[in-house]
């Protein structure tokens, strides 16, 4: 019998640290050869490495729910093609009903090869800006079934042995709108090969014997540290309730989310039934959506850095009743499902108050988001843009630990990047006219949520269409606080034309033919509070006052702080403010 040496943890580490390097050089590539603004500016993509049977041994998280949400497609990649790839292959994946968790969000993936040996796989998963279907953009409201989404792509190979096969390309990129696509979907291979490559110098150097090995060991790491992790939390059962509004297609639905968590020993239960059934418009998730959104709330409870890779899925199990709308059957639309990931998360953190308050945030500000779209006068060419920096809202509060501002969602972990206003505006037909943080949309609390921003962009092109999509356009589905913390500022889109008339969209609506000199006017609302806003230092609110984060008068009634407006605080008359506070309690 063959004896196999004891691993080297220091070898181990070296090589584990390699693996992750991997795909951060893969990532940069990414960031310097596309085109599009959401890759470029908004990094909307992550990178994943696998084994041959697709299991996930790291990733690099540009944007969280692109990672986990891959590992679907992975599987179903890795069992089509098991014994059908050779090296220079590449397969492009995008359908949500084999593993794909958005239409928009295109899987490239490569086979990596040791001499004749498949031993892993590369991937990158990539927001597009445009995937065909009814809409320009690919954000259809109005869609009641997949195909009048997206181009389904089930899984195919574009290059066959490194030779393109042109027919698929030209038939798939013939049903795209934007050029840009096909260019960066180009730099996304390249990516990938870069990927291949090192994999493949790292094997050489270290034999395939050792690299799975390493594999092994990293998996079977990860999965310990995730037992500690959960061993942590108190035993018990932990349920909540969230609602979500709006279906698409008729004003004043809502649907809702339950989810019950179980927890024994060092095992995690995710339990959603009772969530609402599949709607007939596009809010609805597909599997790998949840699945990652269950994941993204694990990693932000956890009290310590765990790897993520398929090591963790040991002790944590999760049911989603097939046919609801965190799980949609076939053939339901759900361009919507990517954003539902952050009531998901939502409704876990709030399962999890009673079971670990120090860790839990107050709520993110729901997602309100525009996808404008059309002919750009100045350079004769079509556009697509989502408008990242305006829809990017606070985060929650948490214990020691004001909300981020500006963040965006809580799916995204704040990792959807910045789009400069200058390159915005050569990109699009539009101008700045304002874009700053929103005064008093932070909710109030001991920590404070994060702030929103309010822009204004004016369309110097005619016949713009929008695409609206989100929630929390009211104070009741406004970002909630918790532990006495206030709720944050509510959301608002609206469209100003030139002839003075103002229309205010649906969070799922489509705006078309706004002539030139149109203004879109946003605000993407705050986090939520944590903790009673009378017991922040009063020091601080004045401070926020001068920098003009809150006014005068929401210093005075939310925090009970006395202060000028110049930020001059009057510690007697706050002192008797709180006093009287506390009395009437």
């Amino acid at each position: 019998m063959k004896i196999m040496k004891e691993l080297n943890p220091i070898l181990v580490s070296v090589i584990a640290s390699r693996i992750k390097a991997v795909g951060e050089r893969m990532g940069v590539v990414v960031e310097r050869s596309t085109r599009s603004p959401l890759l470029v500016e908004g990094r909307d993509f992550s990178l994943g490495i696998y084994d041959p049977d697709g299991r996930l041994i790291e990733q690099t998280e540009y944007i969280p729910i692109l990672g986990y949400a891959a590992a679907p497609a992975m599987k179903y990649i890795a069992d089509k093609f098991k014994g059908k790839v050779r090296r220079g292959d590449v397969i492009l994946h995008n359908d949500t009903y084999t593993g794909g968790n958005q239409a928009s969000d295109w899987k490239v993936t490569k086979p990596v090869f040791h001499g004749n040996e498949h031993i892993a796989w590369v991937v990158i998963t990539a927001h597009q800006a445009d995937v065909g279907g009814a809409v320009p953009g690919s954000y259809n409201p109005h869609a009641t079934d997949l195909w009048q989404e997206a181009l389904r792509l089930t899984a195919v190979k574009v290059y066959d042995g490194g030779q393109p096969r042109e027919d698929v390309w030209d038939l798939i990129f013939g049903n795209v709108r934007l050029g840009m696509v096909e260019d960066d979907v180009r730099a996304m291979i390249g990516a990938c090969t870069v990927g291949e490559r090192e994999l493949e110098d790292l094997v050489d150097r270290y034999s395939v014997d050792t690299f799975r090995r390493v594999v092994d060991s990293m998996l079977d790491s990860a999965e310990a540290m995730a037992r500690q992790v959960i061993q942590r939390i108190p035993d018990g059962c932990y349920d909540a309730q969230w609602q979500v509004n709006f279906d698409g297609i008729t004003p004043g639905s809502t649907m809702l989310i339950k989810v019950k968590v179980t927890v024994d020993g060092d095992n995690l239960h995710f339990d959603f039934a009772g969530t609402d059934p599949q709607t007939p418009g596009y809010v609805n998730a597909p599997l790998a959506v949840t699945l990652s959104s269950v994941m993204i709330t694990f990693f932000m409870l956890a009290d310590m850095d765990i790897p993520h890779n398929d090591g963790i899925m040991r002790c944590i199990k999760i049911d989603v009743p097939e046919g609801s709308f965190l799980n949609c059957q076939f053939p339901a639309a759900s361009g919507f499902g990517n954003h539902l990931s952050d009531q998901i998360c939502s409704a876990i953190m709030l399962a999890f108050t009673d079971a670990l308050p120090d860790r839990v945030t107050a709520g993110w500000n729901p997602l309100l988001c525009a996808i404008v779209n059309g002919h750009n006068d100045r350079d004769g060419e079509p556009f697509v843009d989502i408008l990242i920096n305006s829809c990017k809202g606070g985060g929650g509060g948490t214990v020691g630990a004001d909300g981020y501002d500006h963040v965006g969602l809580i799916a995204s972990g704040g990792a959807l990047g910045a789009q400069d206003p200058e390159m915005f505006e050569l990109m699009t037909p539009t101008f700045v006219e304002k874009f700053e943080y929103a005064q008093d949309s932070a909710g109030a609390g001991q920590w404070r949520g994060g702030l929103g921003v309010e822009s204004i962009f004016r369309f110097v092109s005619g016949g713009v269409q929008a695409s609206i999509f989100g929630d929390g356009d009211t104070p009741e589905t406004a970002a909630p606080g918790i532990a006495g913390g206030h709720s944050g500022s509510a959301n608002l889109i609206e469209f100003d034309f030139p002839d003075g008339t103002v229309q205010r969209p649906l969070t799922k609506d489509l705006i078309t033919g706004m002539p030139a000199g149109t203004r879109l006017h946003q605000v993407a609302g705050g986090g939520g509070g944590y903790g009673d806003p009378h017991r922040r230092p009063a020091e601080r609110v004045a401070e926020e006052v001068r920098f003009g984060y809150v006014s005068v008068t929401a210093a005075r009634d939310l925090y009970g702080v006395a202060v000028d407006e110049r930020g001059v605080l009057d510690e007697p008359q706050t002192r008797a403010l709180r006093s009287a506070a506390a009395v009437t309690a």
